[in-house]
């Protein structure tokens, strides 16, 4: 049985999973290595003055994880840098924040090369590769360059950018070249497929057969959609768990407990989290009878807190939680809980849970996990309603949720309105088409899905 070989920008400590932090992700993918046995590579999460030569190395049972350390320069580069000022807005729509250097271009294309060259010292002849993410689109080609065979398939958890944004980077070609080097390349929904498709026929003049067998800039290769998921049992167990640890006497006859409206997000820019405040200050404005009577627990762990454009965020949500808070609190109420920190996941799901609506209204977004985690927590006897940007992944597949355009304020205020008085009969209605889907397609079969793809990429072809 061949082995199969994960690269992805960070990897999970050996041990991440006792600690109740790891995500639904790296659970599926440590899954996946248990069952073939195999290598988990990637980035340390640490810099150093002088990298090691090779990898450092970890076994634990079947699985071997693999490390690389980066300079601070590479860091700066390839990370800070291409990945995460030029790619990651890019992708997400912002043209406006990107910031393109050849000096960091190099860089990002140099740490490529550098960790294709140490993970192909590992490498057997029969290991299956599946590389994640918007980190390492070169990766396969300079594995191919070097003289690798293996399956290798890209994943990528990310938005594809139409056709007009992608040629605002003046090395918008090479990307597509790097990415037509591999065997399957995976996008989450219809509509990024569909702009990558665009591409190749408009700007590579290449060809795009209908079992979606692709031959452009002297590749070819199988694009296709694999919606990522969630464990959607374990979700559900874990959070009935805790539903259940923490369940209190209902409140006393007269003093009605306030309904809670939850966002759970990075603290990024992508996220909405300034149209959501407003919205919600919008619906306060509007409904003033809400007032005492409902929460909005936003929690938003800090990100890239060395890019400007986080700190920035950060500055700007603080602004506004306080603006709402102390224009619209009383003694004994505060509309808005910002909590800015990392909260272990067995509580998310207990918040998630014991929520009345799960607000996720992102700008831009591949999929959003947790929309999917919202669902598969609520109590299927007097589930919550999911209010949902239409523009992220995952709207393509939770049809129950109330859709809404984020940048709609009284739009985004409207549906809550909605979502807190909807009756129970629709509610449960509306949980029960999602749910379904969300057990038939969990990460296990989004997991197996694409790596069959992969094995039969080469027949496709």
């Amino acid at each position: 049985m061949s082995r199969l070989v994960v690269v992805s920008n960070r990897v999970p400590a050996p041990d991440s999973e006792s600690d109740g932090t790891e995500g639904g992700l790296a659970i599926a993918i440590r899954d996946a290595l248990e069952k073939s046995g195999g290598i988990w590579f990637g980035w340390s999460g640490q810099t150093t003055e002088t990298p090691s030569a090779g990898p450092k190395i970890a076994e634990v049972g079947k699985i071997t994880y693999a490390t690389v350390d980066l300079s601070a320069q590479d860091y700066d580069e390839y990370y800070s840098g291409y990945a995460n000022s030029v790619l990651w807005p890019l992708f997400h729509y912002r043209l406006d924040l990107t910031d393109f250097s050849r000096r960091d271009m190099a860089g990002y294309m140099n740490v490529n090369a550098a960790f294709a060259d140490q993970l192909r010292s590992l490498l057997r002849e029969d290991d299956v590769v599946w590389v994640h993410d918007y980190h390492f689109i070169p990766l396969c080609g300079y594995l191919r360059r070097a003289g690798c065979r293996n399956r290798i398939g890209f994943f990528l958890h990310i938005p594809w950018p139409p056709e007009e944004l992608l040629l605002a980077v003046p090395n918008h070609q090479s990307l597509v070249r790097e990415m037509c080097a591999y065997d399957l390349i995976g996008f989450q929904t219809e509509r990024d497929l569909s702009a990558f498709l665009g591409y190749v026929r408009k700007e590579t003049d290449g060809k795009v057969r209908p079992n979606g067998v692709v031959t452009a800039l002297g590749h070819k290769t199988l694009a296709g959609v694999f919606p990522i998921s969630i464990d959607t049992a374990k979700v559900s167990q874990m959070a009935q768990m805790v539903d259940d640890k923490s369940r209190k006497p209902a409140p006393k006859e007269g003093a009605p407990q306030a309904k809670t409206i939850i966002g759970i997000d990075r603290l990024d820019y992508t996220k909405g989290l300034l149209e959501r405040l407003e919205a919600f200050q919008h619906f306060l404005d509007t409904h003033p009878e809400y007032h005492r009577n409902v929460v909005f627990v936003q929690i938003a762990p800090p990100s890239r807190t060395d890019l400007h454009s986080y700190r920035l965020i950060s500055q700007q949500v603080e602004s506004a939680v306080g603006h709402i808070n102390g224009r619209l609190a009383h003694f004994d109420w505060s509309p808005v809980r910002f909590i800015n920190r990392g909260i272990k996941r067995e509580k998310l799901l207990g918040f998630l849970r014991l929520s009345k609506v799960g607000l996720v209204t992102p700008l831009r977004d591949g999929m959003n996990l947790v929309a999917k985690e919202y669902v598969a927590a609520q109590p299927p006897d007097d589930p919550g309603v999911l209010v949902l940007s239409r523009f992220a992944g995952a709207a393509q597949e939770l049809g129950g949720a109330l859709l809404v355009n984020p940048y709609d304020i009284e739009g985004v205020s409207e549906a809550l309105a909605r979502a807190l008085s909807m009756p129970l009969e629709e509610r449960r209605e509306r949980w029960e088409v999602m749910f379904k889907r969300l057990q038939q397609f969990d990460i296990v079969a989004w997991r197996e899905s694409y790596l069959q793809a992969l094995q039969d990429a080469a027949r496709a072809a």
